[in-house]
């Protein structure tokens, strides 16, 4: 599953619900029939349950909802926290140069003299760019994902070549 964001709050009295969204692109989601929810980012595919989208707006920098089984406010309060998701083949296809988070975590991350720097575990959502989390057996990166540091990401060989020193 890839996790595309959370909500956060209910939005008015007929159910919808506030969500803030962990990509660049959320009004693409409308055009999902069917959203996936679940109270742990990392659950298995079996833990997710489908919902039926019914509505979906831009609201400033987050987005409303409505989820045919969430028919009103009581019943947004109890997904309130949720993250929701979709299975990988669901989502529409990312363009040239674009990715989804899931798609970078677990890749190899190598600079420039080809010195493993560690794995991406994770992502961070800072507001300015996104921020990748790269661990190896000593330390943690903060690598911002950025074309002044990010020189190549190949999901064919799992790798993200970086010019990113091993002591910075």
């Amino acid at each position: 599953m890839i996790v595309l964001g959370r909500i956060v709050a209910p939005f008015g009295v007929q159910g919808w619900v506030k969500i803030h969204p962990f990509g660049d692109d959320p009004a693409e989601w409308r055009h999902m029939p069917q959203w996936w929810l679940s109270t742990d980012d990392k659950a298995p595919p079996e833990q997710w349950v489908a919902y039926t989208l019914k509505a979906c707006r831009v609201h400033g920098k987050s987005l409303v909802a409505a989820l045919g089984e969430v028919p009103d406010r009581n019943a947004a309060e109890a997904v309130d926290g949720y993250f929701i998701g979709a299975p990988r083949e669901a989502l529409p296809q990312p363009a040239t140069d674009e990715y989804y988070w899931g798609d970078l975590v677990g890749l190899e991350v190598i600079n420039e003299a080809d010195n493993s720097l560690g794995m991406v575990q994770g992502l961070l959502s800072t507001g300015a760019h996104d921020v990748l989390q790269v661990k190896d057996d000593k330390v943690e990166r903060l690598i911002p994902f950025v074309a002044a540091y990010v020189l190549d990401v190949d999901l064919g060989a799992r790798r993200i070549r970086v010019a990113w020193g091993e002591d910075w």
